[in-house]
């Protein structure tokens, strides 16, 4: 990816976020938008040349964000209808979900692992502990804009090992 198309990027970070978080209705939800919209370029870019990377950006992020809301509605709407019917929702996930759970949560630890050091810390503070990135970048003498970049990639590879474990197991059956 073109540095250029990085650091433009980093010049309208704070203003993709606002747009978001406009949309969805939550900051940190919006910066999960804004990072999921990065990694669409970077793919978008690998693949052909992206004339207004700006306009393509805040597309992404407002179809994005519309994306989120929606299913945040739904789920909002589902946990309503099963306080309702029921009286209070059960918590307890069922013994399927525990298990998927745990089979997520070992293939993200698996694909963890296979990342560099910095990388598996910046992705844990980032992702499982809620730290933000100026707080991670901090963490790790790093730029926040870089820090960005190395949460994307470590996430992405994260979802790349997923999806070929999933397919694998597909494939096993």
């Amino acid at each position: 990816m073109p540095s250029d198309t990085a650091s433009l990027f980093a010049q309208h970070r704070g203003s993709l976020i606002a747009y978001a978080a406009r949309i969805v209705g939550s900051r940190v939800q919006a910066e999960d938008v804004v990072q999921e919209a990065w990694l669409k370029l970077r793919l978008a870019e690998e693949q052909r040349t992206v004339l207004e990377p700006v306009a393509y950006l805040y597309r992404l992020v407002r179809n994005l964000a519309i994306d989120t809301r929606r299913k945040l509605s739904r789920e909002v709407g589902r946990g309503q209808a099963d306080d309702s019917a029921h009286g209070i929702a059960d918590e307890t996930p069922s013994a399927e979900r525990a298990a998927a759970a745990k089979d997520e949560l070992r293939l993200v630890l698996e694909a963890l692992a296979a990342l560099p050091e910095r990388t598996q810390i910046a992705v844990r503070m980032n992702r499982i502990e809620g730290m933000t990135l100026q707080e991670v970048a901090n963490h790790l003498d790093l730029s926040v804009t870089r820090t960005f970049t190395i949460i994307a990639e470590g996430v992405a590879h994260c979802d790349r090992w997923r999806a070929r474990a999933v397919a694998a197991a597909a494939g096993a059956k």
